[in-house]
């Protein structure tokens, strides 16, 4: 009889249980949201995760906060958010360094992107453009790429290291045309554009967001966009300047713990995508050169798994290990 009764009392008590997690889940978000840019301020992933927790912070009326965890090619704030209590209080915003090529680069992180944590929405593609220093005496990709060859390492890039897009794309391009560079690596994209500036370094492959208002003000030329886009109508793409296949790009995607509870995972997906598509929004986003995605977590979830294919196919091929 007592075993009975105590059975009785767990049911009732997990009974209890459900509507109460499904009133939390229904409440969300009840306070105040941790955005986790595991970057340093004034990057890509900064710019697009501001604009994304302003955006969401006036459409849901409950403050949505960044907070920056740079370092370790993003593995800081990726962990910090993959150890968070999975209640849709702490969301990850990071760029695909994170998420497609870090898996590939090392062989052992402290987050598994796929077990630790749960896809939300890929947010934003920010397109890459070939940029060149004045004094580097290339006016075209063409030329940049003959100088490499006929002169091999006598042209210097920067990039904020080898878990990057920007690296590996240049890479890409070498493999592609038997181009030699010299690279040098920097602690962020910041003293990497100063030294491009001063012309200690040549040329960079970088994201638009970043490096428009230095193409703006003539201070560097730009050469060739991975893709094309309207903020430089002028400029070739990499396939019409005479390199084709290149498959590098630079995105900021929203992530949260595993076991978020798919009721929130699938309304913060919703809300990214109505946001998006906010007037203001849209014209924040234009102004830092990033073109809206946020598809669905199960569309997004397809799409990194194949990026993290292509990503590593290639480092393997080449190599490629974290200096």
């Amino acid at each position: 009889m007592k075993y009975a009764m105590g059975a009785l009392a767990l049911l009732l008590a997990s009974a209890a249980v459900v509507p109460a997690q499904a009133q939390a889940q229904g409440d969300w978000p009840s306070k105040p949201v941790t955005v986790v840019v595991p970057s340093s301020a004034g990057g890509g992933t900064d710019a697009y995760g501001r604009i994304l927790a302003q955006a969401l912070t006036e459409q849901m009326k409950q403050s949505f906060v960044v907070d920056n965890k740079p370092g370790a090619s993003g593995a800081i704030g990726a962990t910090h958010v993959a150890k968070a209590a999975p209640d849709g209080y702490t969301v990850l915003v990071a760029s695909n360094s994170s998420l497609g090529i870090n898996p590939a680069l090392y062989r052992s992180l402290s987050y598994d992107v796929f077990r630790d944590l749960a896809p939300v929405t890929r947010g934003v593609i920010a397109p890459m453009v070939v940029v060149a220093h004045p004094g580097a005496n290339a006016r075209t990709l063409r030329e940049l790429v003959e100088r490499g060859k006929r002169e091999p390492g006598s042209l210097f890039y920067g990039t904020a290291g080898v878990g990057s897009p920007l690296y590996i794309g240049v890479r890409m391009i070498e493999a592609a045309t038997g181009a030699q560079f010299n690279h040098i690596p920097y602690k962020g994209v910041g003293p990497a554009y100063q030294d491009l500036l001063g012309g200690r370094v040549n040329f960079m492959l970088t994201d638009l967001a970043s490096v428009r208002q230095y193409i703006d003000a003539g201070k560097v030329r730009a050469l060739a966009v991975t893709d094309r886009t309207a903020l430089l109508p002028g400029v070739p793409t990499l396939a019409e300047a005479g390199v084709p296949g290149i498959k590098a790009f630079t995105s900021f995607s929203v992530m949260v713990p595993a076991k978020t509870p798919q009721p929130v995972v699938k309304r913060l997906a919703a809300e990214i995508q109505k946001a998006m598509k906010e007037p203001a929004t849209a014209r924040r986003l234009e102004q830092q050169a990033l073109e809206p995605v946020a598809d669905t977590p199960e569309e997004f979830a397809a799409s990194l798994r194949e990026e993290q294919q292509n990503w590593g196919a290639f480092i393997r091929q080449h190599h490629i290990q974290p200096e």
